[in-house]
């Protein structure tokens, strides 16, 4: 009988022990759960990280900022423990990670959102793993090509853009709209849609997988790329956890994250933006919307401007004490190196 009652305790000592490692996350992000990065990403990889862990870990995840917050916030929810983990984007506080906008400059990064998602991974790596010490960071991307959408015609020419009222989402971006004549109005993405429509602003710069999902396609009359295999603006990213909260995990639960993490990581969300591209583009060639590329001619003007936002930039940053040069040497030097490697890395 005794040995029974011992056995009988191992085996309940056992069996809450494993219990305890089992670990609920939840996770946060600001857009629809059937935007690009949801849905083709973070929904995807969590599916990956459950069953890796042979269901020991749990991720919920919540769009709209349902656990409380709005977007800048989303670092500070991270960091304090609010939410477990989620999608940030260092440029919605600007200044605060001034070292991360050199991936942001006009014309750095190429239209493949992966590619320029593989840069923006071995950049991290290099240059901002120490701005983002206090979260655990497990991916670090960019989204496609930047648009302008606007009311009214396309644009044919940068005269076009002077007195327009446009939406920019990062401090890189508005340094470019105001350089290119227009008015910039800073604001995170889920403002946009509203300001279109209450006529705050004209327009904006944006993707086409945010077409959808935000109704551009119903709320402007014409998007314009540039010419060439470079974006006019991009956006860069973060997914990150809490860093107590990975740190508390049991090193084979880590190593499930750290195995659905870094490169590899980076990579497949920047994918999820080229395949939400790739859907935004259906939508807007079905629709009324006016679909319109900038001449090669226009598209050096424009990128002339871009420069000039390039050479202020690096500047501001040095009299800031910042190595701004080599930053933007370093992020094209990373950009150059991703050529060629999308889908090369399999999720």
């Amino acid at each position: 009988m005794k040995a029974f009652v011992a056995t009988a305790a191992a085996v309940l000592l056992s069996t809450t022990a494993a219990f305890a490692q089992d670990v609920t996350l939840r996770f946060q992000h600001f857009v629809s759960p059937a935007s690009a990065n949801p849905a083709h990403f973070i929904e995807p990889w969590a599916k990956k990280v459950e069953a890796e862990s042979n269901g020991r870990i749990k991720i919920e995840i919540f769009p709209f900022m349902q656990l409380g917050g709005k977007a800048p916030e989303q670092y500070d929810l991270i960091r304090d423990g609010v939410i477990d983990g989620g999608w940030v984007i260092p440029s919605y506080q600007p200044g605060r990670f001034p070292e991360a906008e050199a991936l942001e400059l006009p014309f750095m990064v190429t239209k493949s959102a992966e590619e320029a998602s593989i840069a923006a991974w071995e950049f991290t790596q290099k240059h901002l793993m120490d701005d983002f010490a206090d979260v655990h960071v497990f991916a670090a991307h960019m989204h496609g090509r930047g648009l302008v959408y606007k009311k009214g015609e396309p644009i044919a020419k940068v005269e076009d853009l002077q007195g327009l009222s446009l939406r920019g989402p990062s401090r890189p971006a508005t340094m470019l709209l105001k350089k290119l004549g227009a008015t910039p109005v800073g604001m995170p993405v889920p403002a946009f849609p509203e300001a279109l429509s209450k006529g705050v602003v004209d327009g904006g710069v944006i993707t086409f997988e945010q077409a959808p999902s935000l109704k551009l396609h119903e709320l402007t009359d014409s998007h314009t790329d540039v010419a060439g295999k470079q974006s006019l603006y991009n956006l860069y990213f973060i997914w990150a956890m809490n860093k107590a909260k990975y740190e508390s995990l049991p090193d084979d639960l880590k190593k499930v994250i750290d195995d659905n993490a870094g490169l590899m990581a980076s990579a497949w969300a920047g994918r999820a933006h080229d395949i939400g591209d790739a859907e935004g583009r259906t939508v807007l060639a079905a629709s009324p919307n006016k679909a319109a590329e900038l001449s090669v001619e226009e598209t050096a003007r424009v990128a002339t401007l871009g420069a000039e936002v390039t050479a202020e930039w690096i500047t501001e940053m040095t009299a800031k004490g910042l190595p701004a040069e080599e930053l933007v040497n370093d992020a094209r030097a990373a950009v150059e190196a991703a050529r060629g490697k999308a889908t090369q890395l399999a999720n």
